[in-house]
């Protein structure tokens, strides 16, 4: 079937016609519920007066019915839209074992011709479908729920189409993807992030498609596709599991509104839902009930970036640690052994005992500690009750009330939290001010000892969590997820990457909280030219990265006498770029200030400033810090100031890392004075 390329070519145009009698099909069922909701709602507003109670609710699910039903409609013409202008992206010829050839075509959606009960394309999720990604020619399977289907695949073809039209048909005999992924990889970037289903590869498959992982954590180098990936995960469990999880039902925890914005192309793309995202700060906010200001990281980061205090830094370095979340736990044991001290009660002429009052403390364990004194109150009163054989008055249940804490050390989460740094006998690394203002570190233990004190409703409603940037948060952080979501995770990073080497996370790190979790780890980097890629392993080496053979230019780095002749310079590479066919230019600097300093001298149609208050990502040329850069990729790339003066801390490291880790095919850096040291050797 289809042999030669004009036979392929054909069947497309066939395809499209089938396609294009669906969605008249679909057209005419939308204009038919339209029209029958329109004379329901008009038949109701003839005979309300009519109609009882049990009449006006059968109506109403009737109408909520019909307008679920269009709207699924609508959903699916818009699917068949997107197929039209690409119908499918691979094909295998599958033989199952004493069964007949079968031609097996790969969309980014299914597609059934409805007149012969038959798919014509298959959703890339499909099981059938996995064999495209994980076989080469000769031996293959898959699995259904019936079993393991084995076979042979006898012929593998990739396509380009475009709007309808078939750009190119390529046999897969040996090397799955290269030429295509070549191809894709030369591109210039459009605006946002996009699917990867015609290039996904084996080892980015197998993370996709694992159904058993509870908690799965992805440690991807630079242009790994970690959030694609992830992102493809969520669309194909999604798709797996569609009696049971919606996309309402999945939560992303993202580092900033720009990132957000700028995924949120993907799981649309592939047939899914807007799914909601959070950040790590408003989650925060809410766990605190409000009651506290604090600290954002992009301040904390900004904070480190412009001032080296010591001080500063020992207090997230140590609050970042793993033996800072033990020693919260062991204060937590402590309190709970120490901090009851029993004193005599006496309610009228009844003795509450001392040991009695003891033992109804221990009784209620498994109650947060802060919410025990109620209970251990209510048991005093049937003590008194069941002594003096009468009913309480209000004064003397009262009295039992208030008397229960006053036997208890503190009763603010906040009072024992700064107790816990005098225990530590170290005073010194709480700092709050009167307008009780956290510093970031301190924000996620306190909600870990509201947590363990005061217990916090969970996220039940919650049945997928997404973390991206998993370097990023601290032991403390994820003890607190850990906690409040009880559902499966997919948690992705690159320990490399993080803007804050004082309080960065590994996937061996975060095992230790979620030791059921499985580990996978991709070093092979798609997006920089090998150029690129070797040129950041300057910075930060990292012996494990496998770049993907695409070469381009040498990254420039260029010397001036001043700043002013730097700014003119980037003004000059601005121009070229506006005349180079590339799409989108990231001008990254070390801090918002020497951002909004390049943004000014260069203030023109189409440059547009990212700030922490930005919410959307915008195409063209895109002026940020490296904080707000992370996860994002540009054609090319301009480092400014990558003087020895601007970058010379551990933190200034981390961020010329990721500035320079953003290019996919051109990077420049400029500088006056010393180049920085990390750059010099």
């Amino acid at each position: 079937m289809n042999a030669t390329p004009q036979e392929e070519r054909e069947y497309l145009e066939e395809i499209k016609e089938k396609l294009t009698l669906a969605i008249r099909r679909i057209d005419g069922d939308v204009r038919q519920f339209s029209d029958e909701l329109r004379d329901k709602k008009q038949y109701i507003h003839e005979h309300q007066s009519g109609m009882d109670d049990a009449d006006m609710v059968a109506a109403g699910q009737s109408i909520n019915r019909m307008a679920f039903t269009g709207e699924a409609a609508v959903a699916r013409k818009r699917k068949l839209l997107k197929l039209g202008q690409s119908p499918y992206f691979g094909r295998i010829d599958f033989t199952p074992q004493g069964k007949e050839k079968w031609p097996v075509y790969i969309g980014v959606y299914s597609f059934l011709d409805e007149q012969q009960r038959r798919s014509l394309i298959y959703d890339w999720r499909a099981p059938v479908a996995s064999m495209f990604y994980d076989f080469e020619l000769g031996e293959a399977s898959f699995t259904t729920p019936s079993g393991v289907i084995q076979g042979t695949i006898d012929l593998k073809r990739q396509y380009k189409i475009r709007d309808g039209r078939m750009e190119f048909m390529l046999e897969n005999d040996v090397n799955i993807h290269d030429d295509v992924l070549q191809r894709e990889l030369a591109k210039s970037s459009d605006d946002k992030l996009k699917n990867i289903v015609a290039t996904i590869q084996r080892d980015q498959n197998a993370v996709i498609r694992n159904e058993t992982a509870s908690v799965m954590v992805i440690q991807g180098v630079a242009g790994s596709g970690k959030t694609s990936i992830a992102l493809h995960r969520i669309a194909f469990l999604l798709y797996r599991y569609r009696e049971t999880i919606a996309a309402k039902d999945v939560l992303i925890i993202s580092p900033n509104k720009v990132f957000a914005d700028y995924i949120s192309n993907v799981l649309p793309e592939l047939g899914e839902e807007h799914i909601p995202e959070l950040g790590m700060e408003e989650l925060a906010a809410d766990l605190l009930d409000h009651r506290y200001s604090f600290q954002t990281f992009f301040e904390q980061v900004s904070a480190l970036l412009d001032n080296h205090d010591a001080a500063f830094i020992e207090r997230i370095r140590f609050k970042s640690s793993f033996e800072f979340l033990s020693q919260l736990n062991q204060y937590l044991i402590y309190i709970e052994n120490n901090y009851f001290t029993v004193r005599e009660l006496r309610v009228g002429q009844t003795l509450v005992p001392l040991p009695f009052l003891l033992a109804k403390f221990k009784t209620f364990h498994r109650v947060p500690l802060l919410k025990r004194f109620a209970l251990v109150a209510e048991e005093v009163r049937a003590y008194v009750r069941d002594a003096t054989r009468r009913k309480l008055t209000g004064q003397e249940k009262a009295t039992i009330g208030e008397a229960i804490p006053r036997m208890f050390k503190f009763h603010q989460v906040l009072d024992l939290y700064q107790d816990f740094y005098r225990w530590l006998g170290k005073p010194e690394l709480f700092r709050i001010d009167h307008r009780l203002h956290l510093e970031y570190a301190d924000v996620f233990a306190l909600i870990y000892l509201r947590l363990r004190l005061e217990g916090i409703s969970t996220f039940d409603h919650v049945k997928h969590l997404l973390v991206d940037e998993m370097q990023d948060y601290t032991p403390v952080q994820y003890a607190v997820l850990s906690r409040i979501f009880l559902c499966r995770k997919t948690i992705l990073g690159d320990v490399s990457q993080t803007v804050n080497p004082y309080s960065s996370s590994s996937a061996e790190t975060i095992e230790r909280v979620f030791p059921q979790a499985d580990i996978v780890k991709l070093y092979r980097s798609y997006r920089s030219t090998v150029e690129i890629t070797a040129f950041a392993q300057r910075i930060t080496p990292n012996p494990h990265i496998i770049p993907l053979e695409r070469h381009g230019q040498e990254p420039v780095v260029a010397h001036f006498a001043s700043q002013d002749e730097e700014l003119q310079a980037i003004q000059r590479l601005l121009t070229a770029f506006q005349s180079s066919g590339n799409h989108s230019l990231g001008i990254i600097c070390k801090t918002l200030r020497q951002a909004e300093t390049v943004y000014q001298a260069l203030e023109a149609p189409g440059v547009h400033l990212l700030t922490e208050e930005s919410t959307t990502f915008k195409e063209g040329i895109i002026i940020t810090t490296a904080h707000l850069a992370k996860g994002l990729e540009f054609d090319e790339v301009i480092v400014p100031f990558a003087s020895a003066r601007n970058y010379q801390t551990e933190v200034d490291k981390s961020m010329l890392y990721v500035a320079c880790t953003r290019a996919m095919h051109q990077l420049a850096l400029t500088y006056s004075g010393n180049l920085t040291a990390f750059l010099s050797a």
